[in-house]
């Protein structure tokens, strides 16, 4: 018997290798750090919840502050995203001819009030999200259109029952937004967790002070052992971008979950050298241009096209991409995913060209084609959200000043903005679509026929569409259901200019390096439960 220490080992090695010409020293990785208990974790949020139920909202902040109380039945494993894992489900299985689904549920999973978590609550759920009562709104229920029931065999066993087989199903069950509701209080009202919470999350609610804060404690029950790590939460509400990055440069907050500028992110860097680390991902969203289709002159196709054809974007990228997290040019999905056109593919279709004098010539015939007067004024309705919103209305509004248009810049709250947007009251407005992941069953949602899916906010309504979606969401081969995804897209912006990307996001995230138990993804809905959070 000897004993071989690392320095003998060294030495041994390197004589091997010096014998071979080549020096190759070992490495050793460092241990995996010990999560500490303990602390509050403060961060900033940027706006304000319109209202409290993930089924209805599609904004970041409402799931920045909710998303720690709930849980859902699967997730994105937080660390090797996109992979999904369960989260109230133990497991699943799914049968042979892909029609059903069944989830078997961990067991002694409680409510904050103490009372047991059961598969009537995961039904009640998605009875909530697929088929919604008279006057609930399910942004999401389009997603599911594979589903013909959710049945309860037991008290831990969920099953959907499938109309047609889905290549997206799981993933849509992952959604972050699915919070799991109890049936009791859906029951007696399905509006309830519009305006309060009750859930089984890491995190308890303590307060909410609109224009100051959310509290969220530890929940000393919840079902994951040894998790949260954090003692509570305390999200900041901070509307300007300038007071966001002082709240992180002077520590009263440590991070900010959606996104900063290139310009904040240099600051915080320059400031604070190694107390910031930076994340960077690009992003699963993108601003987009949301006509009203039932009013005069937008219900004109010649005039969506001319304000499509009006605006630069790729100079529009190379300036804002400067001032903004806003960057990439694309269609109806992420440039650079496997289901975006590629460039010259895209530079064919209207509003994508290079030759803006071309574009702007044509612009203004197909204005006059619409009987549209020279000087015409209508309303650009944003949201207050500085970044990116307003930038981007900034230069919009100048792209179709150069062709005669003369256009009125309105920002809005953000319970407001989405009111009138879901009540048609506007004539166009910057709205966008961002997601958790990338996949057209998502991305393509917002596009179908307004009495299909309540985040198309254009009004129209079209059978074509409706019809490519269904098939692409049925189809199993990938180049298959692409070319139908490019389709989709070519009728939409092209044919119709019924809504119209502009310019897609990249995600920065500065924060203190204390924060661990994070990583970044590319969708900012994602991950942020924060019951693997630690402040080191």
């Amino acid at each position: 018997m000897f004993k071989v220490t690392v320095r003998a080992v060294m030495v041994l090695g390197l004589a091997a290798v010096l014998v071979a010409g080549v020096v190759t020293l070992p490495t050793f990785s460092a241990p995996a750090p010990v999560p500490r208990r303990g602390g509050e974790l403060p961060f900033v949020v940027a706006a304000e919840p319109p209202s409290f139920d993930g089924h209805r909202e599609n904004t970041y902040a409402m799931i920045h502050v909710t998303a720690p109380h709930y849980s859902t039945l699967l997730k994105f494993d937080p660390f090797n995203y996109p992979k999904v894992v369960g989260d109230l489900a133990e497991s699943w299985d799914i049968s042979r001819d892909g029609l059903t689904y069944s989830f078997k549920l961990r067991a002694g999973v409680k409510w904050h009030d103490g009372s047991p978590l059961t598969s009537k609550d995961v039904k009640a759920t998605y009875d909530k999200i697929i088929f919604p009562p008279a006057g609930v709104v399910s942004l999401r229920k389009a997603a599911y259109a594979a589903v013909d029931r959710v049945e309860t065999p037991d008290e831990r066993t969920v099953v959907f029952r499938l109309k047609h087989s889905s290549g997206s199903l799981v993933a849509n069950l992952a959604s972050p937004w699915n919070f799991v509701y109890k049936a009791d209080i859906l029951a007696r009202d399905p509006r309830w967790f519009e305006k309060n919470i009750m859930g089984s999350g890491p995190f308890k609610f303590v307060e909410y002070v609109r224009g100051s804060h959310w509290i969220g404690k530890r929940n000393e029950d919840y079902y994951i052992r040894g998790q949260p790590y954090l003692d509570s939460f305390r999200a900041i509400f901070i509307r300007e971008p300038a007071a966001q990055v002082a709240a992180v440069r002077g520590g009263r907050a440590l991070i900010e979950f959606r996104s900063f500028s290139p310009e904040a992110r240099d600051t915080l860097v320059k400031e604070l050298g190694d107390r910031i680390r930076v994340q960077e991902k690009p992003w699963v969203c993108v601003l987009t241009l949301s006509f009203n289709n039932e009013r005069r002159p937008f219900s004109d196709v010649k005039f969506r096209k001319a304000l499509n054809i009006a605006f630069d974007r790729w100079t529009a990228s190379r300036v804002l991409s400067r001032i903004t997290f806003i960057k990439g040019v694309g269609g109806l999905t992420r440039p650079g995913s496997e289901w975006a056109q590629p460039d010259d593919r895209l530079k064919r279709m209207g509003g994508f060209g290079t030759d803006m004098d071309v574009a702007r010539r044509d612009a203004r015939r197909l204005l006059r084609e619409a009987g549209v007067p020279e000087g015409f004024k209508f309303v650009l309705k944003n949201r207050d959200t500085r970044m990116p919103y307003e930038p981007l209305g900034v230069y919009l509004i100048d792209q179709w000043r150069r062709v005669g248009l003369n256009v009125e810049h309105q920002a809005q709250e953000t319970g407001p903005y989405f009111n009138d947007f879901r009540v048609g009251n506007y004539d166009a407005g910057i709205d966008f679509n961002c997601d958790f992941m990338d996949d057209p069953d998502l991305q393509l949602i917002k596009f179908v026929s307004s009495d299909k899916s309540p985040i198309n906010y254009g009004r129209y309504r079209d059978s074509t569409l409706d019809e490519l979606y269904e098939r692409q969401s049925r189809t199993v081969n990938f180049a298959q259901r692409r070319d139908i995804v490019w389709q989709f897209e070519k009728r939409v912006i092209d044919e119709m200019a019924y809504q119209l990307p502009t310019l897609w996001w990249h995600r920065i995230i500065p924060h203190h390096s204390r924060v661990k138990g994070w990583e970044i993804t590319p969708s900012h809905y994602v991950n942020q439960d924060l019951s693997t959070v630690w402040l080191e």
